[in-house]
């Protein structure tokens, strides 16, 4: 059975009220910020850690270790930010990860840092993440009039900053090396934090009489119970472990064998660009059953495929990885814009966490078994195969009835924060 949320026909559609209010203003530029600095952190920890003599196997230990607590610990994200409120905890993470990232300016500032120290600080910040991340999908649907409108006014500005950040990264550390770079990014978090502190919103009274593992079981049984949800995510982690996981490490090897680094690069820009344009196209369109839509735009990732298999012209190779990154941000739009309106608030941050979870998993794994599988069956054969699976999910995806015909809610906007609270349970929440 498709589980739907009903929907009120004395509630207009809210593409036209406007969707820029205090609140959602502050949110967008937490996010955006925020997203900004972690386009950094690759930068700052490749040039600190070889800087200082180490190898390259340090970067990747130092984010697996940030990869490992996020993964961890997300699915409790959700739980506490079921019992606290997402802003409390998103607050809360901020802090965290101001100070992590904090430290990490210190010591590479200092010279040579000792590795374990740089390994407990990023994977402080994966914690602080992962206490972040479950807030995000609840606090949109609260704070924009718009879902979809705000689901998609927040894809186009984060592929902007992420492309943005590694950019600005790359300058800094020429002028002040990377405890400048850190130094920077600390500062976003801090942006961040102060942002999503000045947000107003209505006090929630959460029950905490459950224990955390009752709560956890609870968001399982939450998520076995929509079809539709755990019917995209099983079909997403066959679509982690041979498409997305493998696209990123397999893209950079052919581009960068084939043309230069610098042209990989280039090519991350155009795909980001293609991000932009995903993002914007999902401010124009909004279909009856976004899910099925989405899927049809997902088809365009198998060009980007593709275009990686084959010795292609530049301008094909640059056509497909911007067909890749707009199919791919249009289908997020649409499948965020989804969860958020079709998942009662109350389960929202914990059902988030579990999609996030199984997500990064299956990229992980993906990305794992990427070299050794094209080295035993060739890379051309990886990147084909891909594209076939790719084909082969989203006639999967067509094919389940819960899924295909999922049609979009209204969903109702938020009720306006009052400016003035004339006694104490009117105050806003404050982390």
């Amino acid at each position: 059975m498709t589980a739907k949320r009903p929907t009120d026909p004395a509630i207009p559609d809210p593409s036209g009220i406007p969707l820029w209010n205090r609140n959602f203003r502050l949110f967008f530029l937490a996010r955006t910020v925020a997203r900004f600095g972690d386009g950094m952190v690759p930068v700052a920890l490749a040039a600190g850690l070889l800087e200082a003599g180490h190898g390259a196997s340090s970067v990747s230990f130092a984010l697996g270790a940030w990869m490992v607590c996020f993964a961890g610990f997300v699915l409790f994200g959700g739980v506490l930010a079921d019992r606290f409120t997402p802003r409390r905890m998103m607050v809360l993470a901020d802090v965290m990860r101001l100070l992590g990232t904090a430290g990490l300016a210190v010591i590479f500032a200092e010279g040579a840092p000792p590795l374990w120290l740089v390994y407990t600080l990023s994977a402080v910040n994966g914690l602080g993440a992962a206490l972040f991340q479950p807030g995000v999908a609840s606090m949109l649907p609260a704070l924009s009039p718009d879902v979809q409108r705000g689901n998609a006014v927040l894809r186009v500005a984060e592929s902007l900053a992420t492309m943005a950040g590694p950019a600005a990264a790359g300058a800094l550390a020429g002028f002040g090396g990377p405890g400048t770079i850190f130094a920077v990014n600390a500062a976003t978090f801090g942006i961040s934090g102060i942002c999503l502190f000045l947000v107003r919103m209505p006090t929630v009274r959460a029950v905490r009489g459950d224990s955390m593992l009752t709560e956890l079981v609870g968001g399982w049984r939450e998520f076995r119970a929509r079809s539709w949800l755990w019917g995209v995510i099983a079909i997403w982690s066959v679509y982690g472990v041979t498409v997305l996981g493998p696209m990123v490490p397999l893209e950079a090897v052919v581009v960068t064998e084939q043309y230069s680094s610098a042209m990989f690069g280039l090519m991350m820009t155009v795909h980001g660009a293609g991000n932009v344009a995903g993002g914007l196209l999902a401010l124009r369109l909004r279909p009856a059953r976004p899910l099925f839509a989405g899927t049809i735009a997902l088809f365009a990732v198998a060009a980007n495929l593709l275009v990686l298999a084959y010795d292609v012209p530049l301008p094909l190779l640059a056509a497909g990885f911007f067909a890749g990154g707009t199919g791919f941000a249009f289908w997020l739009v649409m499948w965020s814009t989804t969860v958020q309106t079709m998942i009662p608030p109350e389960a929202l941050n914990r059902l988030h966490a579990y999609d996030v979870a199984g997500s990064l998993i299956m990229l992980a794994v993906g990305r794992a078994l990427a070299g050794p599988a094209a080295e035993a069956i060739g890379m051309r054969e990886v990147l084909v195969g891909g594209a076939v699976v790719n084909v082969l999910v989203c006639a999967a995806l067509f094919a389940a009835r819960p899924i295909r015909d999922l049609r979009r809610v209204i969903h109702p906007a938020p009720t306006p924060a009052p400016t003035e609270y004339p006694c104490p349970a009117k105050e806003p929440d404050r982390p």
